[in-house]
């Protein structure tokens, strides 16, 4: 190890002994970044510092956070203890684990990373190769530079004059996203695991598979007639799109965000989790982009106006059905970034849900993958689960493609109820404290991590 390289280990060293629980009970929002002045009346402050962005080593940790940290178990039943019968055993959609569980597995959630240099899509790189360690300062930092997609040549942000709302809300103009911070942006897509997550609900025993109806549609059957009628759906057991909503999904993003706060404030970082730009002007919503620009240029749909829609949307004319436009995906140099399991990314819904199913059960699917298996359990138990548990049965795949085909062909979009990909609305901003200022005002304002960080971090 270098000279170098062991005065960039100290910090990792510090982190690495850090108490969870400490952190957890002495974890404080801390706003104002180093070089940041705040005009607060009497208790008003001007900082005689520089702007001190995060160095790499500090931002690869963060990153490493937002990707892949091993194999998850798929440690669940295969049979119902009641009556012996196989139950559906390959819900996930992944078998790579990340630092904040996910619904099914589904790992959503894209980032994006924000800094001075430019706006990054964080790619989600496979499991690291065995005898990769955290605590490893070079591999994370080599890493990170693989992760790293560069999507805009400067800090995202709005116009000089522009942060105002609905840009940016309230005090938060004058804090949030300043240089010398570095910004990190979950945006989830919700699509793949909507398929998933209807597939998965409609493995229930006979008798509690319920009918999917549309509350936007005057809770009509959502295209499964004919399920009811054969007696594959519960007639009496309704179901409206509306209450699915995201289908949970969009929760690994604010469980994600929780520990990357957590981690920058143990390493003494400030970590501020708050509201982002708009998501509709920071993705490139066309209704926004006359005004504020493409952003980071996301693909939209926007349905055709039809006259239901006046009651079902409540659109009142063909010009405002723009209000219903939702973000599809993200291509940057010709290489989909993102891509919604939906049309104008799949020639028709029914080619995104068998694409979903390929994705799973197809020869090159996840449970198609022996190998990956034996990196899971020991022995041969990978093998004994890849034959033992059961796999979606074709009716349940035919009529979750009909209630997506029945989406898409009578709202215009897919899903109708929530949007393809889905914006939290929130962002977490990190960046080396002015110490000074919490020093000045506040009792306890900063940690020993934080008094000590320049000592650790940068010696």
């Amino acid at each position: 190890m270098t000279v170098k390289s062991e005065v960039r280990q100290r910090g990792l060293e510090a982190l690495l002994v850090r108490p969870l629980v400490e952190t957890i009970w002495k974890r404080r929002t801390h706003r104002v970044s180093r070089g940041s002045s705040v005009a607060a009346g009497s208790m008003s402050y001007r900082s005689p510092n520089e702007r001190s962005p995060l160095s790499e080593l500090e931002e690869a940790v963060l990153i490493a956070l937002t990707g892949c940290s091993g194999l998850t178990m798929p440690d669940r039943p295969f049979e119902d203890p009641r009556d012996g019968k196989p139950i559906m055993a390959k819900p996930n959609l992944n078998m790579v684990g990340r630092t904040a569980g996910s619904p099914d597995n589904a790992q959503s959630t894209h980032f994006f990373m924000i800094n001075d240099s430019g706006t990054y899509y964080l790619r989600k790189l496979p499991p690291a190769a065995p005898g990769l360690s955290f605590d490893d300062a070079d591999a994370l930092v080599a890493r990170a530079r693989e992760a790293k997609v560069r999507v805009l040549g400067r800090r995202l942000d709005v116009g000089e004059g522009m942060r105002d709302f609905p840009a940016y809300l309230d005090s938060n103009r004058f804090l949030s996203n300043l240089p010398g911070t570095t910004v990190f942006l979950p945006v989830v897509d919700l699509s793949h695991q909507y398929i998933n997550a209807l597939m998965y609900l409609l493995t229930q025993p006979d008798g509690a598979r319920p009918t999917v109806v549309d509350d936007r549609n005057f809770y009509r059957p959502a295209g499964v007639r004919r399920w009811v009628k054969s007696g594959f759906l519960n007639g009496d057991l309704k179901l409206p799109l509306g209450v699915l909503g995201p289908m949970r999904t969009q929760i690994e993003a604010d469980l994600l965000l929780q520990n990357m706060m957590l981690v920058a404030d143990a390493m003494g970082l400030g970590a501020w989790i708050h509201a982002t730009i708009h998501p509709q002007i920071m993705l490139g919503d066309p209704k926004f982009s006359p005004t504020y620009g493409r952003m980071l240029g996301f693909d939209f749909v926007t349905p055709r106006f039809r006259l239901p829609d006046v009651v079902r949307w409540q659109v009142p004319l063909p010009r405002f059905a723009g209000v219903r436009s939702h973000p599809v995906g993200l291509r940057v140099d010709g290489e989909h970034l993102i891509k919604a399991a939906c049309p104008p990314n799949y020639a028709s819904m029914e080619e995104a849900v068998e694409a979903v199913g390929r994705e799973k059960f197809g020869p090159s699917g996840i449970y198609g993958d022996a190998q990956l298996f034996n990196r899971i359990y020991k022995g041969d138990f990978g093998r004994r689960y890849l034959a033992e548990a059961q796999e979606y049965d074709r009716k349940v795949i035919d009529c979750v493609r009909d209630i997506c085909v029945y989406i898409h062909a009578t709202h215009g979009r897919f899903p109708a109820h929530t949007d393809a990909v889905h914006v939290p609305g929130i962002w977490l901003q990190t960046h080396h404290v002015e110490n000074e200022y919490y020093e000045r005002f506040f009792r306890n304002g900063v940690t020993d991590a934080h008094a000590r960080h320049a000592e650790q971090w940068h010696p």
